[in-house]
């Protein structure tokens, strides 16, 4: 099989031209968008750039306290975003949304490592740091929406909740409803791609082996444990969200809280 074909500066700016296109055609249709096309596309470079002269350095330095020290980093990034699109009033949602995520990729990751994959050191990077940026960016994206939905929800709907109370219902059984839907809404996207997956199109995983060379069967394989790594650790960190919330809600009087 021929080797991956590389990429240089000039077929980089060929990439580039692409984005040009796009900045054309929003200005055509008089979208408003080309400046933050501009912008987009200038930081996916810079981003990209940085993050491929970092993964060569700790593949290179090959040592588990730097492997876990870009995990960490990787981590904290991942729960400031998640939770300034949760909400930035609420107290102690940072340190709620990093411990989830924290616990949900941990346990994730280390069943996948010491059970499926095996490597001959636990700390392997080029098997942690790719198999935990995957679990990270989608347990984000699902922290975000199921903390989003329910604080949404907990805000829209306080008669409901006091009338849950009134009649003796405990806080958890009062907004029991509105937690399941939230944690409903952040499953859905990966329900749908594990419904579709390979049939609507390769996933990214999957195409970015095919280009370096992989066996197909060896692609899809790593993409099916993938896929359900991301589907059992948006579970876990969805759940630990909404329950740490719901506590954030009420106060020790079983009252409604301030904060949320």
């Amino acid at each position: 099989m021929q080797a991956l074909i590389r990429l240089d500066l000039v077929d980089l700016g060929m990439a580039v031209g692409l984005m040009a296109i796009a900045i054309g055609f929003s200005a055509w249709e008089r979208l408003g968008l080309e400046l933050n096309l501009a912008i987009a596309t200038g930081r996916t470079i810079l981003q990209l750039l940085v993050l491929g002269y970092v993964l060569d350095f700790i593949l290179a330095l090959d040592n588990p306290w730097a492997v876990l020290a870009i995990l960490a980093v990787m981590l904290t990034i991942t729960a400031i975003v998640a939770r300034n699109r949760i909400s930035q009033k609420i107290p102690y949602v940072l340190p709620l949304v990093w411990g989830a995520i924290f616990v949900s990729t941990t346990l994730t990751v280390l069943y996948t490592i010491f059970l499926i994959i095996q490597p001959d050191r636990w700390y392997e990077p080029r098997y942690v740091i790719p198999l935990a940026g995957m679990v990270l960016g989608n347990a984000m994206n699902a922290a975000a929406i199921a903390g989003e939905r329910l604080v949404s929800s907990l805000n829209t709907f306080p008669i409901e909740i006091e009338t849950h109370l009134s009649l003796g219902a405990t806080p958890a059984q009062a907004v029991s409803q509105y937690r399941r839907e939230a944690i409903r809404s952040a499953l859905l996207p990966t329900l749908n791609q594990m419904m579709l997956v390979g049939m609507v199109a390769i996933p990214g995983i999957t195409t970015g082996q095919l280009l370096a060379g992989v066996n197909a069967l060896d692609a899809v394989s790593y993409e099916i444990l993938i896929i359900f790594m991301v589907a059992v650790a948006n579970l876990l960190t969805t759940v630990l969200i909404t329950k740490g919330l719901c506590k954030q809600f009420f106060n020790s009087a079983a009252h409604r809280g301030v904060g949320v």
